[in-house]
């Protein structure tokens, strides 16, 4: 069957909200530079209360590479939670006006929609206090087997592993996926998540998994070593292709036979880096539905993560289309 969407994705509907901070703030909100923190809803209000003036952005890790797909030129789909709220309003406004997929039954009570504190220090690094509300209630009755199997590539957030019905989600759609042939992938998300749950994404991974997208701090954590070549050694041998961004070093891109490296794009002012994994992963999920070759799909992940760590917010804010028009990749 001839698949109608490049990429679908299962993850958590999250809107961000961006501030600027300092390490003396992070320190006075006890806050971990650089990491991601659950939070519940009575401390994502008084943190809120305490932060510089915010930009709202919609966001979650999937989300944000659904959206970079689409700017890409691709045809998308997702699957998240958002209730019925203003933020829920937003959000599913800017998928659609995006022209995603996005049908997902709202929450009808109890939790608001889920949103993502992020307190962005000069360094660029961004600081993540998530209150997941009703993104965390994503679970099995969600996955649209229609939408998993008309889609290419089928694409699950990491932090989505924090959750037993997100789990769930988690297998019925990789499982829906690879009956009707199509490709799994999982993002890593964070390296707290890979230290939560290790013992049991790796059989996952093992089980239900074909392309894996990981940044190097993740890939040493799933293997607990220092090595990287170790680890990539470890997971090119339980995967068929895998994505590991080194920052500045550039993405190696890894199959069972074979090692692609790939550059960055040189970016003039380097501003915040909240979504360059999630860009990087919809520039290469959209080049693997498309079936160019593994290093423009690398080159394409590098472009749209270049792009979106130029200005604040973790969605492209020009077409990446047209972008990678002018660097000759399209």
């Amino acid at each position: 069957m001839t698949a109608l969407y490049d990429v679908t994705a299962v993850g958590h509907a999250i809107v961000d909200v961006l501030a600027p901070a300092d390490d003396a703030f992070l320190t006075a909100q006890n806050l971990a530079k650089g990491a991601m923190t659950l939070i519940d809803q009575d401390r994502a209000l008084s943190l809120y209360g305490v932060m510089a003036q915010a930009e709202l952005a919609s966001g979650g890790s999937a989300g944000n590479t659904i959206a970079g797909a689409a700017s890409l030129g691709g045809k998308c789909g997702y699957i998240g939670k958002v209730a019925d709220d203003e933020l829920g309003k937003v959000f599913r406004h800017d998928m659609k006006a995006q022209g995603v997929h996005f049908d997902t039954a709202l929450l009808n009570e109890g939790l608001a929609t889920g949103r993502c504190l992020i307190n962005i220090t000069p360094d660029a690094q961004r600081t993540m206090a998530t209150f997941l509300g009703a993104a965390a209630k994503v679970g099995p009755a969600d996955v649209d087997a229609a939408l998993i199997q008309a889609s290419n590539i089928v694409y699950l957030e990491g932090y989505l592993f924090d959750t037993p019905t997100g789990r769930e989600a988690f297998v019925k759609a990789s499982g829906l996926a690879r009956a009707a042939g199509r490709k799994t992938a999982i993002t890593m998300s964070d390296r707290f998540v890979v230290d939560r749950w290790r013992a049991d994404l790796l059989p996952f991974i093992d089980q239900h998994i074909d392309i894996v997208f990981a940044n190097e701090d993740e890939l040493l954590a799933m293997y607990e070593t220092e090595d990287f070549f170790v680890a990539q050694s470890a997971l090119r041998s339980k995967v068929d292709l895998a994505f590991v961004t080194r920052s500045d070093q550039g993405s190696v891109i890894l199959t069972k036979e074979d090692t692609v490296l790939v550059p960055v794009f040189d970016v003039d002012t380097l501003v915040d880096t909240t979504g360059a994994g999630d860009q990087y992963a919809a520039g290469a999920m959209f080049g693997l539905s498309r079936g160019f070759d593994l290093y423009t799909c690398g080159r394409l992940g590098a472009m749209a993560a270049a792009e979106v760590i130029g200005h604040y917010g973790p969605r492209p804010l020009v077409s990446l289309k047209d972008l990678a028009g002018q660097y000759g990749l399209l």
